[in-house]
């Protein structure tokens, strides 16, 4: 009998195994039909997942639902948008629930969401992209509203590692959580649930642009009881940390057909000032163990009444402390003398009757006191700042009181004593007669340094004047680098700088005994991977992006790069990070200069244009100096003198501001005033000086030579020009590139004997003053590098052209002996000797006398003289 039972027994387990691997197979279908039909049925968006795995063992008795990487993309408005996406949702639920048809609500008991990821928005249209829901007549839904979905009898569930944003850009409201952790284990007792909750977050929340939380950690134990028919929720024993500040709060949130209805309220359930600490991000508040505190520090707050389209809950939140005082540990001084006396009110429920009193609020380091009080007004829509400072802060005490972590010391004396009002729309619209700012603020001995910074800037001191509608800024004298300056002026907007992220404005005058440009340029953020591996690249240097402002200036010496420029005058006009320079003038090369131009960096490559006129400059100096002019003009540098150009050029900067050649386009003006020559500076001219043995380039004086310029993608085209050598006539012009290769063609009109034995045979059939005058082009070509030269003598052209002149001077001699002979003919027939005509004498054979008779005849033909008719009466 025994026997037969344990038969029965390993039978019934071997269904039971073949059941729990079967079930699975068999209805794993009716999941993914589940998930298919909401889709379809339900909802305006692309639903996928990756794949559904049904289970009996991983939750036995339960069956066990795997959904892998579920998303839900939107359609139109907002096409393509992830609206939600989770890595793995796990659901449990009675094996019964594997039985239903598509169509049939199934009871999940237990979920568990990891590494989901929600962003809920709306845009500026009131579009959003949650609502999703297909209207009822599009559903075909029954009576039964469950019906096809899923329903929930929770014991448990959970969210973990998950992110979530909302954005709504009608309101000008952003929250963002990450890290998102929730769980919950709930008893279900008809329509009401009683869940108990635990939530950690980081919490940053803006609103109308205002950051008013930046990844605040958010920490919640909630008792919630969820009235299911009546649509309340009540908060019971709820415990939050606020970054390390403790709040308990109770109350409800009640939901009707038109309106919510809200009733909160909530405490610091100690006074201990280390509250206050508490509320600062503990990436700067660190850990308070062992902070010495005294004083008490508050929070009591109520938020009440109905929220719909038109109203929010009051709301009366009060912020204290008195004469309390902190220190850290390990830092040498303390905080004290704190007061705090803030309310957060509304009083009528509208959004925009939120206001801030800041009653009292003071504080002491060592013997220095600051106060401030004042009161933020139409928060949510045109705030107004209503503020009065007054106090004294010596900055090097600061990170010595409270643990900063600052990437420079700072040190400087601050003092202030300003009232302040505006309206924020006043500030953007940069209608500042509508600020009203009266007082003062100076800072003296300010030193301040930062990566972006070459240098350490100090500040020796600077006063600010605040009147109704102007801010003076007072002398202020700076030092950094090799650089000083002192500047003065007025600043147009330092509240919208301050409060509306808007450029600084200004227009300043500015002194200098010694101004190097290097010392106020920052180091741009980016960096390529090649950088990042070379450490000794530079990083791209910025025109600063915040200001706006035109500078006046006047400095003794300015130094760019090598260059050294005195008694330089001018403005800049500085926006958009681009620098216009107009109307300077200075002396450099022992010569003056004069410039208008811009230099800007907004974009990748930074780039330059100008307009540059160099008066009288020293031209060793100036090529030796200039990268570009040794580009433009390479022989230069074999020349002494002075030289007068202007040069139009615009290009690409290196990451040091430094043009970059081959990208530079222009022309230029060049006159050499008077300059001497030396060939051993330059391996071009020195060969040159060799194959032309009948000249002495180092003896050539170049005076009052003009040439123009064009250069254009690294290259450099020089139009012809002419100079004499010793009475040699020369004509040189060409092209060259800024990595110095050259393609130039010169032509010397030298004497016919300086060609040597070639042209000795020729020359001798001419006079020897003849020979002496004559003269050939000699054509040179010249190629190869300025380095490394190849040049081309073309003796065998200027022998061709001497020969042909010789040619054409014999043939113009014989022409002119016939000529002259003719000519002896003609004068002895028409102005010669008269003789008197011997009819009777006989006419000679003489050849004079057959030259005459000819010449006759020609001149008869001439002259149109008739013959004689014949007897017969016809004509010749």
């Amino acid at each position: 009998m025994v026997k037969k039972a344990l038969k029965i027994f390993g039978i019934l387990i071997v269904i039971l195994v073949i059941a729990v691997i079967s079930i699975p197979l068999l209805f794993g279908g009716t999941i993914k039909d589940k998930i298919r039909y909401l889709a379809n049925e339900h909802v305006n968006a692309k639903v996928d997942f990756a794949d559904v795995d049904i289970s009996l063992l991983r939750s036995f008795p339960k069956a066990s639902v795997i959904i892998d990487e579920l998303s839900i993309i939107n359609f139109a408005p907002f096409e393509g948008d992830t609206l939600a996406y989770a890595k793995k949702i796990s659901l449990d639920m009675s094996i019964k629930e594997l039985f239903k048809g598509a169509e049939e609500a199934i009871s999940v008991q237990k979920f568990i969401i990891d590494e989901a990821n929600i962003a809920i928005k709306t845009d500026s249209l009131g579009n959003s992209n949650f609502d999703i829901t297909k209207a009822s007549e599009e559903t075909n839904t029954t009576d039964n509203e469950e019906g096809g979905s899923f329903t929930f009898e929770l014991d448990h569930y959970e969210i973990n590692n998950s992110k979530l944003l909302y954005k709504d850009d009608v309101g000008k409201i952003a929250l963002l959580m990450t890290n998102v952790n929730h769980s919950g284990d709930g008893s279900l007792s008809g329509e009401n649930i009683l869940l108990d909750t635990e939530s950690s977050s980081e919490v940053s929340f803006s609103l109308d642009d205002t950051q008013y939380l930046n990844k605040n950690a958010l920490k919640l134990d909630a008792e919630l009881e969820l009235d299911l028919e009546n649509q309340r929720y009540a908060f019971k024993e709820n415990k939050a940390l606020v970054n390390q500040l403790p709040l308990e709060f109770e109350g409800f949130v009640q939901l009707f057909e038109k309106y919510t209805d809200v009733d909160l309220s909530f405490k610091t359930p100690t006074s201990d000032f280390k509250n206050f600490l508490a509320v600062i991000p503990e990436v700067y508040a660190k850990n308070l163990d062992g902070v010495q505190t005294t004083g008490d520090f508050s929070v009591n707050g109520v938020i009440k009444g109905k929220a719909d389209d038109v109203y929010i809950p009051k709301m009366d939140i009060q912020i204290a402390s008195h004469n309390a005082s902190f220190k850290y540990p390990d830092l040498p001084k303390s905080v004290q003398n704190i007061n705090i006396d803030t309310q957060i009110k509304n009083d009528t429920g509208l959004a925009d009757d939120i206001y801030v009193n800041i009653g009292n609020l003071t504080f002491k380091i060592d013997q220095d006191t600051f106060a401030a009080k004042g009161s933020l007004r139409n928060i949510t829509t045109n705030m107004i700042v209503d503020m009065a400072v007054n106090g004294t802060l010596n900055l090097a005490n600061l990170d010595k009181a409270y643990p900063l972590e600052l990437e420079q010391q700072l040190n400087g004396i601050l003092k202030a004593n300003v009232n302040t009002k505006f309206d924020m729309l006043s500030l953007e619209k940069e209608q500042y007669q509508n600020v009203k700012s009266t007082g003062t603020i100076s800072l003296d001995k300010f030193t301040y340094a930062s990566p972006d910074l070459p240098s350490e800037i100090n500040i020796e001191k600077a006063n600010v004047n605040f009147k109704p509608e102007t801010i003076t800024l007072d002398k202020m004298e700076v030092t950094t680098g090799k650089s000083d300056l002192a500047a003065e002026g007025t600043i147009n907007n330092l509240m919208g700088f301050l409060f509306s992220k808007q450029d600084l404005k200004g227009n300043f005058d500015v002194t200098s005994e010694v101004f190097a440009v290097n010392d106020f340029m920052v180091a741009g953020n980016e960096t390529t991977e090649e950088q990042t591996q070379d450490q000794t690249t530079n990083d791209a240097l910025k025109i600063p992006s915040f200001i706006d402002a035109t500078l006046n200036f006047d400095a003794k010496k300015v130094i760019y790069d090598n260059l050294e420029l005195r008694n330089t005058k001018g403005s800049v006009k500085i926006n958009d990070e681009t620098a216009y320079l107009q109307n300077v003038t200075s002396n450099i090369f022992d010569g003056g200069l004069a410039f208008n131009g811009k230099v800007s960096t907004k974009s990748e490559t930074p780039n330059f244009g100008m307009n540059l006129d160099l008066s009288k400059i020293n031209i060793a100096k100036s090529f030796s100096s200039l990268e570009l002019l040794q580009g433009l003009a390479p022989i230069a540098k074999a020349l002494t003198g002075a030289l007068t150009t202007q040069i139009n050029l615009n290009g690409n900067l290196n990451n040091d501001l430094t043009p970059v050649l081959n990208s530079v386009k222009g022309n230029a003006l060049a006159e050499i005033l008077d300059a001497k020559v030396n060939t051993a500076q330059t391996p071009l001219l020195s060969n040159l000086d060799s194959q032309l043995n009948f000249l002495d380039l180092d003896k050539l004086n170049l005076k009052d030579i003009k040439t123009s310029l064009s250069f254009d993608d690294g290259k450099i085209n020089v139009k012809p020009f002419d100079f004499d050598i010793e009475g040699i006539k020369i004509t040189a012009g060409g092209s060259h590139s800024f990595d110095m290769n050259m393609d130039y063609n010169v032509s010397l009109d030298v004497p016919a004997k300086y060609l040597g034995n070639e042209v000795g045979g020729l020359l001798s059939k001419l006079s020897d003053q003849e020979s002496k005058d004559m003269k050939v082009a000699l054509p040179i070509g010249i190629s190869g590098n300025f380095s490394n030269p190849k040049i081309n003598l073309n003796t065998g052209t200027a022998v061709k052209q001497l020969t042909q002149q010789i040619i054409d001077k014999q043939k113009e001699k014989a022409t002119g002996k016939i000529v002259d002979e003719g000519t002896k003919v003609l004068t002895d027939l028409l102005g010669g000797s008269k003789k008197d005509k011997d009819s009777t004498k006989t006419t000679t054979d003489k050849p004079e006398d057959k030259l005459k008779d000819a010449a006759k005849d020609i001149l008869g033909g001439f002259l149109g003289k008739k013959k004689k008719k014949d007897t017969t009466g016809t004509k010749n």
